[in-house]
């Protein structure tokens, strides 16, 4: 009787398949995990510009913007106008959108809704307070 030593072509099949699944499962996870990090940072927007409308703008001048931008809305870091896609709000290739309602010939608006699209989740809206 002769002692080999060493791995069998079978177990090696098999380490490689339960590899294989561990590492598609592995990437499965986190591209889950990047779609819900993406959706919690187009959520942090919405609610930036939500409470820049409702605590700052609307306060000073009584009324909602017909549009929103960083130059009418100074008050939140410009680069929450920029989806995590890098597509700008308003813009349809992206995934925020301000939609403005009961506009007076002056464009002064007395509702609104921002929106986000999310991958992982239904679409996050946000409607005006006052």
């Amino acid at each position: 009787m002769t002692n080999k030593k060493g791995f069998t072509i079978i177990e090696l099949v098999i380490v490689a398949v339960f590899a294989s699944l561990l590492f598609i499962l592995f990437f499965v996870q986190k591209t889950n995990l990047d779609a819900m990090e993406r959706d919690e940072d187009r959520k942090i927007a919405i609610n930036a510009m939500y409470y820049a409308l409702e605590e700052s703008f609307y306060k000073d001048h009584g009324y909602y913007p017909s549009e929103i931008s960083e130059e009418n809305i100074t008050v939140i870091d410009p680069a929450l106008w920029t989806d995590p896609n890098g597509f700008n709000l308003g813009d349809p290739l992206g995934s925020y959108f301000y939609e403005p309602a009961d506009c007076d010939a002056k464009n002064h608006c007395k509702k609104y809704i921002l929106k986000a699209n999310l991958e992982k989740e239904d679409t996050y809206i946000k409607v005006n307070r006052n």
